[in-house]
C-alpha cells in the first residue's frame, strides 16, 4: 500500500511540475497547422541594438573587383568610432541621402545594365541594383563628414532568400539599415533579413561574419 501511495505521490508531483512549466510558456505560443508547438518570434524584441561581428571573412567578388578600379574608396576616412551620434542633424541627413538616392537612382539588374551577373559600380548614370546605390549612398556620406568605421556596406539575404547588398550605419540608438527596397530607414531587428557579413570597422577593405552561414553566391540578382 505504501509503495501505490509513494507512485501516486510521484504521480502527482510530476503532473504539477508539468502543468508549471506549461504556464511558463509564453502567451503567444500558438499550435500550428500540423499540431506542433510554435513559439512567436522574439527575437526582434529582445535582440540588442547592434549587430555582432564575427571572424573575418571573403569580401563579395563584385566589391573586390570595384576596389581594384576605385582604391581610394576603399580605405579607411575619419576617425575610428564604435558609434556616430544621432542627432537632429545627423539624422536629418542620413534621411536625405537615404531618400535622395532612393529617389534619383532608377533601379536596373547588373546584367540588364552590364551584360554580368553581378558588377559593382558608382550609379553615376543614374541606374543600377542593390550595391549600387549602397556605394552611392556611403560616398555621399563620407563627402559629408562621416567617417568610414560607421558606414559598413553589408551582405544579407532577403526575404526571398536572395543575395542583397544594404547600408549599415552605427549609431549611439542602434544599427541603422539604408535599403533601395525600403523607403524607411530601419533598424537592423526590423527589416527581417538575415545578416550575412559586413565591413570590418576598422579596415573597409576586410569583412566580418554576422551569424547567416548561408553566403549568396552573388549579391544584387533582383534590384
Amino acid at each position: 500500500m505504501s509503495k501505490r501511495v509513494s507512485l501516486l505521490s510521484l504521480l502527482l508531483a510530476l503532473a504539477a511540475w508539468v502543468a508549471l512549466l506549461g504556464a511558463s510558456v509564453p502567451a503567444a505560443a500558438q499550435q500550428d497547422t500540423r499540431g506542433q508547438l510554435r513559439l512567436a518570434n522574439l527575437a526582434a524584441t529582445f535582440a540588442p541594438r547592434h549587430l555582432a561581428d564575427g571572424r573575418y571573412t571573403s569580401a563579395p567578388s563584385g566589391y573586390v573587383r570595384f576596389c581594384a578600379d576605385n582604391g581610394g574608396d576603399c580605405r579607411a576616412a575619419g576617425a575610428l568610432m564604435p558609434a556616430i551620434r544621432l542627432d537632429a542633424e545627423h539624422k536629418a541627413e542620413l534621411e536625405r541621402v537615404n531618400r535622395t538616392v532612393n529617389e534619383v537612382v532608377q533601379p536596373e539588374t547588373d546584367l540588364d545594365h552590364y551584360g554580368e551577373t553581378e558588377r559593382w559600380a558608382y550609379p553615376d548614370d543614374r541606374r543600377g541594383d542593390c550595391e549600387d546605390y549602397v556605394l552611392e549612398k556611403r560616398r555621399r556620406l563620407i563627402n559629408a563628414g562621416w567617417p568610414t568605421s560607421v558606414l559598413l556596406i553589408t551582405v544579407v539575404r532577403d526575404h526571398e532568400g536572395d543575395g542583397h547588398a544594404v547600408l549599415t550605419v552605427v549609431t549611439d540608438k542602434g544599427d541603422l539599415i539604408l535599403d533601395n527596397q525600403e523607403a524607411e530607414i530601419l533598424t537592423w531587428t526590423d527589416t527581417g533579413y538575415r545578416f550575412v557579413k559586413r565591413q570590418s570597422k576598422e579596415d573597409p577593405s576586410q569583412r566580418v561574419s554576422l551569424g547567416e552561414a548561408r553566403v549568396p553566391p552573388v549579391v544584387g540578382t533582383g534590384r
